[in-house]
């Protein structure tokens, strides 16, 4: 099962790499970190430079991927947003069906998408008034049948556990839930 995380330069790091490193934790998925820019090497808005998988113009058969998710930070996603190529492929993957996942100011590509009105969506807390024809929720993660929406670096590995509930099962995703420590308590000495 594969998905697609765009990268862009100024993404935010901890929300694309928290899921990508999520994803590949979990078996079938397989996570292909895809570049936009000019290069392989992308520099996240913190000044993380990374190195996608594959670049925007080398993917061929969209049929072989089941979701696509949006990073957000600034300007990461505007350049995502501003990318053709990009909402292309989004308005694609949602017509078949496929997860469509945004975080953060990701959601502006949706919405650029034309994907997202009546839909229930969050985002970083600033952008809300950028989806005027959506129905905006203040939680952590949204999801709305095949799009998944969350509101920042914060919520970065709720964001993750529901992208592999939705594509592995809830089974996975607890598994997955345990693996990392998620939601255990310290006990006090």
């Amino acid at each position: 099962m594969n998905v697609i995380v765009f990268l862009a330069e100024g993404f935010e790091e901890v929300e694309a790499l928290t899921v990508v490193d999520y994803l590949r934790r979990v078996k079938p998925i397989t996570v292909d970190m895809v570049a936009i820019g000019d290069s392989l090497q992308v520099t996240g808005s913190h000044h993380i430079e990374v190195k996608a998988d594959k670049h925007i113009d080398d993917l061929s058969k969209l049929d072989a991927y089941e979701a696509v998710i949006i990073p957000g930070g600034m300007p990461g996603a505007a350049h995502l947003r501003d990318d053709g190529r990009v909402i292309k492929i989004v308005r694609e993957m949602n017509a078949a069906g496929k997860l469509v996942a945004a975080i953060c100011a990701g959601p502006i590509v949706l919405q650029k998408a034309t994907i997202i009105a009546g839909k229930k969506m969050t985002s970083f807390p600033t952008f809300e008034k950028d989806f005027p024809d959506s129905i905006y929720q203040a939680k952590a993660v949204v999801r709305d049948k095949n799009i998944i929406t969350s509101r920042g670096p914060g919520t970065a590995v709720d964001f993750a556990l529901e992208i592999v509930t939705v594509l592995t099962g809830e089974k996975e995703a607890e598994t997955l839930r345990k693996n990392i420590l998620y939601g255990t308590k310290k006990k006090q000495p």
